[in-house]
């Protein structure tokens, strides 16, 4: 008989570091490391401990001072922590001077990020966005990667293969970044075919702050199967489906959470992603109503989405996660600070009436009721107007046909926009013809 042995993997252990001073009081930082701690489970890890120092300036050197430094690397030995993660991003010469005094492996706040988004990446959009990223984000780290191989002093003949490695680093690095944008170009063409292919059908898409339950409403509603759990990033590629409200057909789509201080180069990455929210109709901003800091996540949501342009998209709020607020004060509070949001709860599909009926009535204030007159030989603006809009009734007067149909705005200008080269008038009052 053989004898097997199951050997469990020990989680990385590593120390939170975070700061406060006066900008950021000491519950707001405390706020913002449980959150660090978060996303250190996220990619694996595990807390030993969470430091909070009080700096008026940080240091430039060594972010939080070197006795403060000192005094982690004790405390790496006692706790036999692994690595160190900053709440804020790193310079290099931060990071490289506080693993010099350490010897432990030193991650800033955006490197965490870009490691859990690397081992959520399933598709192949999305990993290319996530290589991207990180490559932007290792290309001024390099030195700190190959100082055991630079020469300290300079001068003639003292430039060691440190130097010209880091050079070739550099190079390889930056025509990867070339062919990883190449490859993304395309993959957004493709994006923008699959979208025209779907114009004539209202979008919704759907946003918040990440882990406020964004693909669970999406399964909920179009009974679905997107992933949803309960960690931060679960979804990084956007997921769209069809769902029925009322007699309109809607495009729904989950999209990546937002976060405070979202790497730049994330942001950029993962531009054709965010392009299903820029190029959406309504936005559904998706709120946990049991978090004790919502406010400071709807202002990073209304941060991000102007850093993205999509700031002045029609939005529904919609608080999520009801069934969880156990205050029925705090209950009543939210619904006289925010009057025209929608509270529900996706697990328990509660309020899902409510917000179906908000979101159609936007639809609808989207939509118009006109008579166009069409010239016969413009035939493919009378085959678009059929598809994208709903025919009330048509008919033939003399070399034109008059559709009545109910269509949306933005429509509706395309197709007078394309009538104007046949020199006819395009937009007839209801009465002036008696349809049978």
């Amino acid at each position: 008989m053989n004898d097997f042995s199951l050997t469990i993997k020990e989680k990385e252990k590593v120390i939170l570091v975070g700061v406060f001073g006066p900008d950021l009081s000491r519950e707001q930082a405390q706020e913002h490391l449980d959150e660090l701690e978060r996303l250190t489970d996220t990619a694996g890890a595990i807390a030993v401990k969470k430091i909070l120092q009080n700096r008026t300036n940080l240091d430039r050197e060594f972010y939080v001072g070197k006795g403060k430094i000192e005094e982690i690397s004790l405390l790496i030995t006692l706790l036999g922590a692994d690595s160190i993660i900053f709440d804020d991003d790193l310079t290099p010469s931060q990071a490289r001077n506080i693993q010099r005094i350490t010897q432990a492996k030193i991650i800033d706040r955006s490197g965490l990020i870009l490691d859990i988004f690397a081992s959520r990446a399933k598709t192949s959009s999305a990993k290319t966005q996530v290589e991207l990223a990180q490559l932007n984000y290792i290309l001024p780290r390099l030195t700190r990667a190959w100082t055991h191989l630079s020469r300290q002093k300079g001068g003639i003949g003292t430039k060691g293969p440190g130097e010209t490695q880091i050079e070739t680093d550099r190079r390889l690095i930056g025509q990867r970044i070339a062919v990883l944008k190449e490859k993304l170009k395309k993959l957004d063409l493709q994006r923008l075919v699959q979208r025209k292919g779907r114009a004539d059908i209202s979008r919704v898409a759907i946003v918040g702050y990440t882990n406020a339950g964004k693909s669970s409403l999406l399964n909920q509603l179009t009974t679905d199967s997107v992933l949803a759990e309960d960690r931060l990033f679960a979804t990084l590629d956007s997921t769209v489906r069809r769902h029925l409200i009322g007699n309109k057909t809607i495009l729904l789509s989950d999209t990546v959470g937002f976060i405070r201080k979202l790497p730049h180069g994330l942001i950029e990455s993962f531009k054709s992603t965010l392009d299903e929210i820029r190029e959406s109709d309504l936005l559904l901003h998706v709120v946990d109503v049991s978090s004790p800091t919502l406010e400071d996540y709807i202002k990073v949501v209304r941060k991000t989405l102007e850093e993205i342009k999509a700031d002045e998209k029609p939005t529904i709020l919609v608080f999520n996660k009801t069934d969880l607020l156990k205050d029925p004060f705090r209950l009543a509070e939210l619904k006289i600070n925010y009057p025209n949001a929608v509270f529900i709860s996706a697990q328990q599909q509660i309020g899902f009436d409510v917000l179906e009926k908000a979101i159609l009535e936007h639809m609808e204030s989207d939509y118009e009721t006109v008579t166009l007159r069409i010239p016969q030989k413009a035939y493919k603006i009378a085959a678009f107007v059929h598809q994208a809009g709903t025919v009330l009734n048509t008919k033939y007067v003399d070399d034109s046909v008059l559709i009545k149909v109910n269509l949306k705005k933005s429509d509706i200008l395309s197709a007078e926009r394309e009538l104007t080269e046949f020199e006819t008038e395009t937009r007839t009052a209801f009465e002036e013809y008696e349809f049978k």
